[in-house]
């Protein structure tokens, strides 16, 4: 009896001493599993892109809120000839060319004749913090993925259409550019 006794303490102790320690015996809540996301072809919700873009851009969210510290996909079209000036952001971006010629340069200053041109189905991938630059040939759709929370920093202020300031005075004559901002 006592041997059967002293097997039965020493399993009945091999068991707890196997089962992981937890301060908490509360039964823990199912991991919820993270879902796919599928954007059927053609169904971008396309709007403006935010202000912080050149005026032209749209923008359309595919997945994640680019705000947050989330992964995001967002597409950009882009229409001929726009232009992004030199800028940074804090996060590597990548991209991936979807229809049009996207023209890219590396720096702080906007060098046409220095761009590569990166057609349909081509990718780019810019370190975080690395000065470079835009421009469309024909209307571009880039597809763009990166971490957030998304920021865009122009290395001249002076570029950033948020900032930019009018500086109009009455005796100025108009010129017919479609640009009123220097």
């Amino acid at each position: 009896m006592r041997s059967t006794s002293f097997l039965t303490l020493a399993a009945l102790l091999s068991i707890a001493c196997s089962k992981p320690s937890s301060s908490n015996d509360a039964p823990s809540a199912p991991t919820r599993q993270a879902s796919h996301s599928v954007a059927a072809q053609n169904s971008e919700q396309w709007g403006p892109a935010p202000a912080v873009f050149p005026p032209g851009a749209e923008m359309a969210v595919l997945q994640g809120d680019p705000s947050k510290t989330e992964p995001f996909t967002v597409r950009l079209r882009l229409p001929n000839g726009y232009k992004l000036p030199p800028h940074t952001h804090p996060t590597t971006e990548n991209v991936t060319v979807l229809a049009g010629t996207f023209l890219a340069g590396s720096g702080t200053q906007f060098v046409e004749s220095q761009m590569d041109a990166v057609g349909q189905n081509g990718f780019i991938s810019i370190p975080a913090e690395h000065a470079h630059y835009a421009m469309a040939r024909g209307v571009t759709v880039v597809q763009v993925h990166a971490i957030g929370p998304f920021a865009l920093t122009y290395v001249n202020a002076a570029d950033n259409p948020v900032t930019r300031v009018a500086r109009w005075t009455p005796d100025q004559q108009p010129t017919g550019s479609t640009h009123q901002f220097p």
